[in-house]
């Protein structure tokens, strides 16, 4: 009676487990899933910030001039139900900033990748925040992302 044993041996399937094992890391390190996460947070941020922009806008065009506070998590009726917080962090806020005669008004927030292409200053702190005499750090980290009315700069 002879007998035909057919299989693998050890030696080849730790080749192979090997083998996934690095092409399984090289995908993780290629797609950077934290890398990604980031963007999608910063996304959000940026979608956000113009989402008030526009409220803001829609108020001006009733009022004749920007609301003088925004809550944030609260509503701002009628013309958004909910005006949106930072997506991720509690402890990172959005900031808003209305100058004295209600005419212009600056939206900050602080993006997680500094080297974002809408980032202030290739992602310091935005330039107003000090001529508005906030702090950089006035969104609980660097506010480095802004949005402003029509009329000035962020």
């Amino acid at each position: 009676m002879k007998f035909s044993v057919r299989g693998f041996t050890l030696i080849e399937l730790l080749i192979v487990m090997a083998v996934i094992g690095v092409l399984a890391a090289s995908v993780l390190f290629i797609l950077n899933p934290l890398e990604q996460l980031a963007k999608a947070h910063d996304s959000s941020r940026k979608n956000d910030l113009s989402q008030i922009q526009n409220a803001l806008e829609s108020y001006y065009s009733d009022n004749g001039s920007y609301p003088p506070t925004v809550s944030f998590g609260g509503s701002f009726s009628p013309y958004m139900t909910k005006v949106p917080n930072d997506p991720k962090d509690p402890e990172t806020v959005y900031v808003y900033y209305l100058s004295a005669d209600g005419q212009s008004y600056y939206l900050y927030a602080s993006l997680e990748r500094s080297v974002d292409s809408g980032a202030c200053n290739a992602g310091a702190a935005c330039v107003s925040l000090s001529a508005n005499s906030l702090s950089e750090t006035a969104c609980g980290k660097i506010c480095n992302y802004g949005v402003s009315s029509p009329n000035v700069t962020p």
